[in-house]
C-alpha cells in the first residue's frame, strides 16, 4: 500500500486548499445533508437516496448554456463507476480498482492521490470497479476489490487503518461505496457468481473493528434457514451478495440493503425453497445489525434477478394517510412500493414487458408463468434495470429510473454443479432467443455494435401512487447510467451512446445534450462552489464537470 502526494507537503497545502478541507463532517451533518445542497456528502446525496439536488441555478430556460468546465482523466482502463463526494469545495472521487483523489471542485486541480495495491480474486461482470468513498469527520472510507475496508485521512491521503472484511482468495470482494451510520461504517460483499455466503457488516469508524455482521444466507437455527435444502451445504455457498450502497431512516434507526441472486444462479432445482434472503430487501437495526423485517422480490430465482437496487425513501400520503414509503425499481421488471417501517407490500406493477410472472399477489409474491423450452423470458438475466441509481423528485412526485426494454433470453438449467473454490458457480445453459441477434452484455465495447432487434434503453418517470408510467425518453442503445433530478425540474442522465443529457423532469423533453465519448455507468451529482452550480458525471475513463457559461 502506497501514497502518492502531489504538489506540496501536507502542511504546505494549507494556504492553497480552502480551510474548510480541515472541517469535520460530523454524523449530524450527514443527517442534515439535505440542508447543505452545495455539498454531496453520501453516495446517493442523502440517507434517503433520492439523488435529488435542491440547487436550481441551472434551469430548463438556461440549461442550453451549460459548458464543460474541467475534466479529470483516471489512470485506469476499468469502468469509471464512482459518484464523487463534495465537501466544502473539495471533491473526493475514486477510480478503479482502488485509487482515491482529492480535487479542487471548481478547477479540477489535484491536491493528493492515494493508491491501494489490491490483491483481488475473481470478480464477476463489471470487473474491478469502485463506486466511491464515504466520509465521517475528516476520514474517508473505501471498500476494496480484495475485500478490505480502508480509512484515509481526508486532509492528506494518508492511510489510517486497514481491516480485512473477507478473504479475496475465496472470491469475496467489494465494489460499493460504504455507508456511514453514526460511528459505524457499513459495507457488503460481492462474489455471488462464485459461491460466497453474502453478508453486510459494520465497523467502528475510528478503529476499524467489527461492530456487527448480518449474513444474507441464514445458517442452521436462524430465521429463513428452512428455505434452503435441509440436506447438504447449499446454504454455505448460497450467494446473496450486497454490492450496491443501502439507505437509512434515522427516525426508525433502520438501514435498508438489497441482496443479490442465490447460487448457483440458474440451477434452481439444486436449491429448492425460497432461498432467503436472496433477491430481497432487508431492514436492519443500525446499531446492532439485527433483522427487523425483510421482503423478497423473486423467491427461488432462476433468472439472476439481483435485487441490489437502491432503496429510495419517501415520506408521502398513501390512501390519504402519511406513510413512510420505500420505492423500488427491481431488476425483475416490477416497480414496488413498500411500507419501510414494517415491510408491508403496498403496490407492484411491471414497468417493462415481463413474462416470467403474470403479476404479483396481494402480498407481493410473483405469480409464476415460466416459459417453455427454447422460449424467451423477459427480462433477460441483466434485468429490466440494474445497479444504476434511480431518483425521486419531491417537486414532481415522480420516481425516475433507467431501464432496458425488449430484452430477453432463453433460460435452461445446466447439469448438477458442484462448488469448487475459484470456479464459476452459476450453472445454466442459457442462449439467445431463436432467430434473434445476441442481446447486449454488461459493458459496452470500444465499438458500439447496437442494431435493430437489440434491446434498447428507456428513461422513465413513474407515479408511485399508481405505478403508472408518466413519460418515457427512448435511447437507441441500452443504458447503464444513474439519474439526478434537481429543484429546477431538470433530470440529468447519460447512457452507452456517449452522450450526457438534460431532460425536463415533468415531461421528459430533451433540453440539452453533450458528447462525453464513453459509456456512462455512474450516477450524476451536483454541487456548488463560489455561487456556481456544477454537474459532474463519470463517463468512459474520465470525470466531466459542467456549469453555465
Amino acid at each position: 500500500m502506497t501514497i502518492t502526494r502531489r504538489a506540496l507537503l501536507p502542511l504546505l497545502l494549507v494556504p492553497l486548499i480552502p480551510y474548510a478541507l480541515l472541517a469535520q463532517v460530523s454524523s449530524e451533518r450527514l443527517l442534515r445533508a439535505a440542508a447543505e445542497p452545495q455539498n454531496w456528502l453520501t453516495y446517493s446525496g442523502t440517507y434517503s437516496s433520492q439523488r435529488y439536488s435542491q440547487l436550481k441555478q441551472i434551469t430548463p430556460a438556461n440549461v442550453k448554456d451549460l459548458e464543460m468546465k474541467w475534466v479529470f482523466q483516471a489512470q485506469s482502463l476499468q469502468s469509471f463507476s464512482a459518484t464523487p463526494l463534495v465537501v466544502d469545495g473539495i471533491m473526493y472521487v475514486t477510480w478503479a480498482p482502488n485509487e482515491v483523489v482529492a480535487l479542487d471542485a471548481a478547477s479540477g486541480r489535484i491536491f493528493w492521490t492515494y493508491h491501494y495495491a489490491a490483491n483481488a480474486g475473481r470478480l464477476c461482470c463489471r470487473g474491478l470497479v469502485n463506486r466511491g468513498v464515504a466520509i465521517l469527520d475528516d476520514t474517508l472510507f473505501m471498500a476494496t476489490v480484495d475485500a478490505h475496508l480502508v480509512a484515509i485521512d481526508a486532509k492528506n491521503g494518508r492511510p489510517l487503518w486497514n481491516t480485512k472484511v473477507a478473504e479475496s482468495t475465496e472470491n469475496y470482494g467489494m465494489t460499493l461505496a460504504p455507508l456511514v451510520l453514526k460511528d459505524k461504517v457499513v459495507v457488503g460483499v460481492a462474489g455471488g457468481e462464485f459461491g460466497i455466503r453474502g453478508f453486510i457488516a459494520a465497523y467502528g469508524a475510528r478503529t476499524g473493528k467489527l461492530a456487527w455482521k448480518f449474513y444474507t444466507i441464514p445458517g442452521p437455527g436462524e430465521l429463513g434457514h428452512d428455505t434452503w435444502p435441509q440436506t447438504g451445504n447449499a446454504w454455505e455457498h448460497g450467494g446473496a451478495p450486497v454490492w450496491i450502497t443501502g439507505s437509512y431512516d434515522p427516525d426508525l434507526n433502520l438501514t435498508y440493503w438489497g441482496t443479490g441472486n442465490p447460487g448457483p444462479d440458474y440451477n434452481q432445482s439444486q436449491r429448492t425453497g425460497d432461498n432467503l434472503f436472496s433477491d430481497s430487501v432487508v431492514a436492519l437495526d443500525a446499531d446492532t445489525g439485527k433483522l427487523k423485517w425483510y421482503f423478497q422480490f423473486t423467491p427461488n430465482d432462476p433468472y439472476d434477478y439481483d435485487s441490489v437496487q437502491i432503496p429510495v425513501l419517501v415520506d408521502a400520503n398513501w390512501n390519504g394517510s402519511p406513510r413512510k414509503l420505500m420505492l423500488w425499481g427491481n431488476r425483475n421488471g416490477f416497480f414496488y412500493v413498500l411500507d419501510r417501517a414494517t415491510g408491508a407490500f403496498l403496490l407492484g406493477k411491471p414497468y417493462a414487458y415481463v413474462n416470467w410472472a403474470s403479476g404479483l399477489d396481494h402480498k407481493g409474491r410473483p405469480i409464476l408463468t415460466p416459459q417453455g423450452p427454447k422460449m424467451p423470458t423477459y427480462p433477460g438475466p441483466l434485468g429490466a434495470t440494474n445497479w444504476y441509481s434511480p431518483s425521486y423528485s419531491p417537486r414532481t412526485g415522480f420516481f425516475y429510473m433507467s431501464t432496458w426494454q425488449k430484452y430477453a433470453q432463453v433460460f435452461a438449467e445446466g447439469e448438477l454443479l458442484e462448488f469448487k473454490l475459484g470456479q464459476n458457480f452459476t450453472g445454466g445453459n442459457n442462449a439467445p432467443a431463436p432467430g434473434t441477434v445476441p442481446m447486449p452484455g454488461m459493458q459496452r465495447g470500444m465499438i458500439n455494435t447496437w442494431n435493430e432487434g437489440n434491446a434498447s434503453g428507456v428513461v422513465m418517470a413513474i407515479d408511485p401512487q399508481t405505478g403508472e408510467k408518466k413519460w418515457a425518453f427512448a435511447m437507441h442503445d441500452v443504458t447503464t447510467s444513474g439519474i439526478l433530478t434537481t429543484a429546477s425540474d431538470l433530470l440529468f442522465v447519460g447512457g452507452r451512446e456517449g452522450y450526457f443529457q438534460a431532460l425536463d423532469a415533468k415531461t421528459g423533453t430533451l433540453l440539452w445534450k453533450a458528447t462525453v465519448g464513453g459509456e456512462v455507468a455512474a450516477g450524476p451529482m451536483s454541487y456548488e462552489v463560489g455561487g456556481k452550480q456544477y454537474i459532474a458525471v463519470a463517463a468512459g475513463h474520465s470525470l466531466f464537470t459542467f456549469a453555465l457559461r
